[in-house]
């Protein structure tokens, strides 16, 4: 009955899927951490990770409910010549949330009106609420997307529940450092917005059949990563000179001084004598 767990393959397919469920959940992941940052500084590691807990049980839930998984891709209507599933569905919905949500944070951001807003939603009771619920409504859509690949890889349900939470279990401690070296970069978190739309529009491309291959998604977000990894090293290149032209100088300058000072005084007692 559990001979397959003796069977090098699956043991491959396993680390093989658990490091394609960490790429499929980096975008997951950067969304959490986006709307977290709404949150009070002290209630954001929570959320982080128990967001990520959150989509660790939708996932599970969704490989449970293989037979219904199965049936989804059954056509519900037509429209202009598209057949229309739940499936089809769940990834529109999805990448338009995905969608507005990227672009109402990105013209939050540009128009300055982040920290307006954060001060009065900090003290919102239903913030924490209202945050868990679009993480939830996201999770469903990301999950859908890593559960679908997860089937189409491995036939055992126990290698894709352990492939589950090994991967998410990696996320939750990277989830702390990378929401907040996205909190301390504004640049960077204009680019994991982007990011988000980017993925929005291949999910509604995905929900009308017309798929986008997600290697040309990657090497886009690795490039631009790339590109924003060399703007922060430069940038962080010239802020060390620039501290280095404004410390030694004045070092300089007060040595001088100091000198003169000293000169003076000898100069003076050299009088007085």
């Amino acid at each position: 009955m559990f001979d397959w767990i003796f069977d090098p393959n699956i043991w491959i397919a396993l680390f093989t899927l658990s490091a394609l469920e960490i790429v499929l959940g980096v975008d997951n992941l950067v969304f959490i951490s986006i709307v977290v940052g709404r949150l009070p500084a002290d209630q954001r590691p929570f959320a982080r990770k128990f967001g990520l807990a959150l989509a660790c049980v939708t996932r599970i839930l969704l490989l449970i409910s293989l037979a219904f998984l199965a049936r989804m891709e059954s056509t519900l209507f037509s429209a202009f010549g598209q057949e229309i599933s739940i499936r089809d569905l769940v990834l529109i919905a999805g990448g338009l949330f995905l969608l507005i949500k990227g672009t109402m944070e990105i013209h939050a951001a540009v128009e300055g009106e982040e920290e307006q807003h954060d001060s009065a939603i900090g003290k919102a009771g239903t913030t924490f609420g209202m945050v868990i619920a679009q993480i939830a409504v996201i999770d469903i859509v990301f999950s859908l997307d890593s559960v679908i690949t997860a089937v189409g890889m491995v036939d055992h349900i126990p290698v894709m529940v352990a492939a589950i939470l090994l991967a998410v279990a990696i996320m939750i401690f990277a989830a702390n450092p990378l929401g907040d070296f996205i909190d301390t970069h504004p640049t960077v978190k204009m680019l994991a917005l982007s990011f988000l739309i980017l993925v929005g529009m291949a999910l509604i491309a995905d929900g009308f059949d017309v798929h986008i291959p997600r290697g040309y998604l990657y090497f886009a977000m690795a490039f631009s990563a790339g590109v924003e990894a060399l703007n922060l090293w430069s940038k962080r290149r010239q802020e060390r000179k620039k501290r280095e032209l404004t410390v030694h100088p004045n070092l300089d300058m007060l040595s001088d001084d100091d000198y003169v000072v000293r000169g003076h005084d000898d100069a003076t007692s050299g009088t007085r004598r």
